[in-house]
């Protein structure tokens, strides 16, 4: 499969995770702080990215599914770490100097769950996936 349409499709399965990760925040938020929702909601968009990127992004691996999941969890361990970084500075800082107060902490979270996508593709592609 040719880069460009591997990572086209790395985009598409990472929406849908980002989809699932967004939306259980908000289920999260309900019972748990803004920052431990954000990394609830991750793991949730985890489990999703990894079924679709394995099944349809990266469907000739020679690794083994321990190794992969492995790998999976810690190149999406770095990035939460991005996401929540952006997400608690735009939602805790930066917004509220903007005066963007209206639905900050969703816009925030968007934001961040965005941020990571380019820094993952390449990390799942050189390592998780090979």
């Amino acid at each position: 499969m040719r880069a460009d349409q591997q990572f086209l499709r790395f985009a598409l399965a990472g929406g849908l995770a980002a989809v699932a990760n967004f939306g259980s925040r908000f289920v999260f938020s309900l019972w748990l702080p803004y920052a431990a929702a954000i990394v609830a909601a991750y793991l949730v968009g985890m489990v999703v990215a990894f079924v679709l990127m394995r099944r349809f992004v990266f469907p000739s691996h020679s690794r083994p599914v321990q190794h992969q999941v492995l790998s999976f969890v810690a190149v999406n361990g770095l990035a939460v770490v991005q996401t929540l970084v952006v997400s608690l500075f735009l939602a805790g800082w930066a917004f509220p100097r903007w005066g963007l107060r209206d639905h900050a902490e969703a816009l925030a979270h968007a934001i961040g769950v965005a941020v990571p996508v380019l820094t993952s593709f390449l990390a799942h592609r050189a390592v998780t996936f090979r």
